[in-house]
């Protein structure tokens, strides 16, 4: 490979090399140019002091386009020998063995994995230090269709049942079809634990709106309703980062936005792209949020009492 192949990008005391910083991983849609592997470590660098706070101390899996949209997706959990010593990895216990993560705690390393046409990073509920034990509880409004507009409907629903729960939570795009609504927890609770908090959440939202939302798993089960999946909220399982770059066409993100702008008639699950995502995050959406990680206890006693009534 030519040096004109190469390209070194500095982050702090490392130098990581960008090869082959021309290949389109993401085609051009609409108004959205084309996203090259040098576009995504451009934009891996601008994002990284947004980023990392949602990164660090969680494994990933990586969803990477080596030859881009066109060619094989490889869905990565166990961390190549290949990669620099000076990557963070944790030893995840699975079903007769263990799985070595790769864990992003800089931006050197978010440089790399651009490097490595990781278009999408996938994050643990949980850190490394408690990895049974989950920091973050996901509801996945997933609509039918591409109708935003029942997404908007279920966010509202949903973000009123938890304020009612005194929940704080932020909302999200994924950069496909819906929303994440985020809680931050303390950590005290096991994956089942929140899980079954979760699924009895949705599932009154989904009692008291039958004709509109739906838990059911199976697809043929849901009509035209929106699915609330509460099925991330799980052991080993990983939802879509945080300003993460969606592979699509246009390279949209996952972007974190607040309540208000729910009512933005021009919000949809694709919104924000490589170009303005840094800054819409930089306008503070989660601020003060994320930060008031609540234990599940008081809001279950709540969340019976609402059922009971």
């Amino acid at each position: 490979m030519s040096d004109e192949d190469v390209r070194t990008v500095r982050a702090g005391r490392r130098a990581v090399r960008v090869h082959r910083p021309g290949k389109v991983l993401l085609p051009a849609h609409g108004d959205a140019e084309e996203c090259t592997k040098g576009d995504l470590a451009d934009y891996h660098r601008s994002a990284a002091p947004l980023m990392l706070p949602q990164l660090r101390g969680r494994p990933l899996m990586l969803e990477r386009h080596p030859d881009g949209l066109d060619g094989p997706r490889f869905m990565q959990k166990n961390t190549p020998d290949s990669y620099p010593e000076w990557i963070t990895r944790v030893e995840v216990a699975k079903e007769g063995g263990t799985v070595r993560h790769t864990v992003c705690d800089d931006t050197a390393t978010l440089l790399h994995l651009a490097d490595q046409a990781a278009v999408t990073l996938h994050r643990w509920l949980s850190r490394t230090g408690g990895l049974d034990r989950p920091d973050r509880m996901v509801f996945d409004l997933d609509p039918a269709g591409d109708d935003f507009e029942a997404v908007r409907e279920a966010a509202r629903l949903l973000g009123a049942l938890l304020g009612e729960l005194r929940l704080p939570s932020g909302l999200m795009t994924t950069g496909s079809r819906g929303l994440h609504v985020v809680v931050p927890l303390n950590g005290h609770h096991d994956f089942d634990e929140v899980r079954a908090f979760a699924r009895d959440v949705a599932d009154t939202l989904a009692g008291a709106h039958p004709g509109r939302l739906t838990t059911a798993a199976r697809k043929k089960d849901r009509g035209d309703r929106l699915y609330l999946d509460i099925a991330r909220n799980a052991y080993a399982q990983t939802v879509v980062a945080p300003l993460t770059v969606r592979a699509r066409p246009g390279a949209p993100v996952a972007t974190p936005i607040a309540w208000s702008q729910l009512d933005d008639p021009a919000l949809h699950a694709r919104r924000w792209t490589v170009a303005d995502a840094v800054g819409q995050a930089r306008s503070g959406p989660w601020d003060g949020v994320m930060s008031r990680r609540r234990a599940l206890g008081p809001a279950r006693r709540r969340l019976d009492a609402l059922r009971s009534s």
